[in-house]
C-alpha cells in the first residue's frame, strides 16, 4: 500500500540546497554579490529585466562599498531619525483573477466583476467544492526565465511576475536601477502555502524513487526562496526573508518591509504576498476543514461577505507586491507618489488555531495600536478594506469589532474585495492594499457584491452598496486576519 501523503509543511527546510542544485561556482558567487550585471541569458535569463524598456531593470554593473560592520554611532543616529523618515507607495504590481494590471484590476473591482468561476486546473468532479478565483490566462513571458518558470512552482512564478510589474509600475528604468543604492534596496514577499504543487509532486516522485524527484523540489517549495531570486535577479542585497502568518502575511510583510525603511536600514522594498493553493492537496485540505463555500451552481455569487446565506469562503490565487519608498529617496529619483503609508500594527488573538476571539480583543487591539502607530485619530479613518472572507464566524466578529472601534461614523465606508476575488490566503492583504490605495487615487471605492441578505447585526449603512461609490478618502485601513490568531492592520493616505 503506498505511503500516506504528507502535509506540505515544507517551510522550515534548509534552503541552502540551491546553491548546491545550482552548481552556482564561487567565482559566480562573488561577482554576483559585487553587483555586477547579469546580462540577457544570465542567470534568470528574462528578455525584460526590470528597467529594459517597459519591463523591469538591468543589474547595476558598478561596484559599491558595502559596511558589513557599522559603527554604533552611525546605528543610533538612525534611530533617532526613524520618525522623520517617511513611506510612501511608488509602485503597485498584481496578478489576480480580475486582471495582472493595477488599473485593469481595480476597474474590474469597480464595476462588481467577480473572478470566481468552476475550477479548469484539475478534474475536481468527486470534491464537494469544485469552484475558486482561478487565474484562467497567465504567462511568465518576459518576466521569467523559460527553464527556471517550468522547475517553478506557481506561487514564485506569480511573485517574481507581481514583483517585476511593480518595478515597472514604480518607474525604475535601467538608469534608474543602475544608480540605486543595492545595499539598501530590500525584498519582502511572503506566502502562506508556499510551494505546495512541487512538494506535493516530490511526494509523488518518490513514491517511485528518490532519483526521480526534481533536484529543486527543497528549495522551491520553501516560503521565502521566492524573495531570495527575486533580489538574486536584481542584485539587491538589503533586506530580504519571507514572513507567513497564514492569510495575513502581506500586511505583516509589508508593515515589516516599512519598518525597515522607518528605522533607515533601507530606501526601498518590494512587499507583499503570493500564493498558489488551486491544486488538488490545498482543495482537498480545505474541504476537510469545512471552510469553502459549496455554491458550485452559481460560482460568481459564491463569495458574499456579511450575507446571511454566505455558506464558507472561496480559494484564490495570486500576488499583490508594492514598491515602498522612502520620501526624499522618492523625490530625488522624480517618482510618482501613489500614497503614503502611515503605518499598522499585529497582534495575536491567542485563543483557537481557526476561530476569532469571540469578543474581538486581539482584533479591536489591533485596529488601536495601528491608528498610534500612525498618528491619526479614529474619526480620520473613512475607508476599511476588511479582511470579510465570507465566513460565519469571522465576518461578523470582525464587523463587531469595527463597530466597536469606529461607533457609528455616518462617513466610514466598508466594503470586502473578496466578494469578488475570493480569498487569496497569503497574498489577500497585498492585492487589498492595492485597492484600498487605488481608492485613494481614484476617488471611488468598490461595490460589496452578493450582499443580498445582509446579517441583522451588521449595520447596512457603514457598508459599501451593490454599486461603486465616491469616496474622497483621508485615510484607509485595511486588515488582514489568520489561522493561528494573527491580526494584521495597516493604514494608506493620499500623500501630502
Amino acid at each position: 500500500m503506498a505511503a500516506p501523503v504528507a502535509p506540505p509543511l515544507c517551510t522550515w527546510l534548509v534552503a541552502a540546497c540551491l546553491s548546491a542544485a545550482c552548481g552556482v561556482g564561487e567565482k559566480e558567487k562573488q561577482r554576483r554579490h559585487r553587483g555586477a550585471g547579469v546580462g540577457v541569458g544570465g542567470l534568470f535569463g528574462s528578455r525584460h529585466r526590470p528597467g529594459s524598456r517597459r519591463r523591469g531593470g538591468a543589474r547595476s554593473g558598478m561596484s559599491m562599498a558595502v559596511a558589513l560592520h557599522p559603527e554604533r554611532g552611525v546605528v543610533e543616529t538612525k534611530k533617532t531619525d526613524v520618525k522623520q523618515r517617511r513611506v510612501v507607495v511608488t509602485g503597485m504590481g498584481v496578478v489576480t483573477p480580475l486582471g495582472h494590471d493595477p488599473d485593469e484590476f481595480y476597474n474590474n473591482l469597480l464595476q462588481g466583476v467577480s473572478g470566481v468561476s468552476e475550477i479548469e486546473a484539475f478534474d475536481c468532479s468527486s470534491y464537494p467544492t469544485r469552484i475558486a478565483g482561478e487565474i484562467k490566462s497567465f504567462s511568465t513571458d518576459g518576466w521569467v526565465a523559460p527553464k527556471l518558470a517550468k522547475r517553478m512552482d506557481k506561487f514564485m512564478q506569480y511573485l517574481i511576475t507581481a514583483g517585476k510589474k511593480a518595478l515597472e509600475n514604480a518607474g525604475i528604468t535601467e538608469e534608474i536601477m543602475n544608480e540605486l543604492e543595492k545595499s539598501r534596496c530590500g525584498v519582502l514577499i511572503g506566502s502562506a502555502m508556499g510551494g505546495m504543487k512541487v512538494f506535493s509532486d516530490a511526494i509523488e516522485a518518490l513514491r517511485v524513487s528518490y532519483k526521480k524527484m526534481n533536484p529543486f523540489c527543497v528549495p522551491f517549495a520553501t516560503t521565502n526562496m521566492g524573495s531570495a531570486i527575486l533580489a538574486m535577479d536584481l542584485g539587491w542585497m538589503g533586506p530580504n526573508y519571507s514572513i507567513s502568518t497564514a492569510c495575513a502575511t502581506s500586511n505583516f510583510c509589508i508593515l515589516n518591509a516599512a519598518n525597515h525603511i522607518r528605522k533607515g536600514e533601507a530606501d526601498l522594498m518590494l512587499c507583499g504576498g503570493s500564493d498558489a493553493p488551486i491544486i488538488p492537496i490545498g482543495l482537498g485540505g480545505f474541504v476537510a476543514c469545512r471552510a469553502l463555500s459549496q455554491r458550485n451552481s452559481d460560482p460568481t455569487r459564491a463569495s458574499r461577505p456579511w450575507d446571511v446565506d454566505r455558506d464558507g469562503f472561496v480559494m484564490g490565487e495570486g500576488s499583490g507586491v508594492l514598491v515602498l519608498e522612502e520620501l526624499e529617496h522618492a523625490k530625488q529619483r522624480g517618482a510618482e507618489i501613489y500614497a503614503e503609508f502611515l503605518g499598522g500594527s499585529f497582534t495575536c488573538d491567542a485563543y483557537h488555531m481557526t476561530e476569532p476571539h469571540p469578543e474581538g480583543r486581539g482584533v479591536i487591539l489591533c485596529i488601536e495600536n495601528a491608528l498610534a502607530d500612525s498618528g491619526v485619530t479614529k474619526e480620520d479613518i473613512n475607508y476599511i478594506n476588511a479582511h470579510a472572507t465570507s465566513t460565519q464566524m469571522g465576518d461578523l466578529k470582525e464587523f463587531e469589532a469595527l463597530t466597536r472601534c469606529f461607533g457609528q461614523n455616518p462617513q466610514l465606508r466598508v466594503n470586502s474585495t473578496k466578494s469578488m476575488t475570493g480569498h487569496l490566503l497569503g497574498a489577500a492583504g497585498g492585492i487589498e492594499a492595492v485597492a484600498a490605495i487605488q481608492a485613494i487615487r481614484t476617488g471611488w471605492v468598490h461595490p460589496n457584491i452578493n450582499l443580498d441578505n445582509p446579517e441583522k447585526n451588521v449595520d447596512v449603512s457603514l457598508l459599501v452598496g451593490p454599486q461603486k461609490e465616491r469616496c474622497d478618502v483621508k485615510v484607509a485601513l485595511s486588515n488582514s486576519f489568520g489561522f493561528g490568531g494573527h491580526n494584521s492592520s495597516i493604514l494608506f493616505a493620499p500623500f501630502k
